[in-house]
């Protein structure tokens, strides 16, 4: 395991439609989103699980500071 990385059993896996809930899309963006590779995620049978690390620092890549 890489230094500052988390433990896989403390790592919290969220479904596509609570992930959709938190970033306020639709369940559609964030099936683009995993497709496309921009939002990290796991196959777990025929659903996808996204870790909540990848959400968080996917909304903190696309912050975007007004100026």
């Amino acid at each position: 395991m890489a230094a500052g990385e988390t433990p896989l059993s403390d790592v919290r896996f969220l479904t596509v439609a609570e992930v959709a809930t938190i970033m306020r899309v639709s369940k559609m963006t964030v099936y683009r989103l995993v497709h496309s590779g921009e939002l990290e995620a796991i196959r777990v049978g025929r659903s996808f699980r996204v870790p909540e690390q990848a959400v968080n620092q996917y909304l903190r890549d696309a912050f975007v500071a007004a100026s």
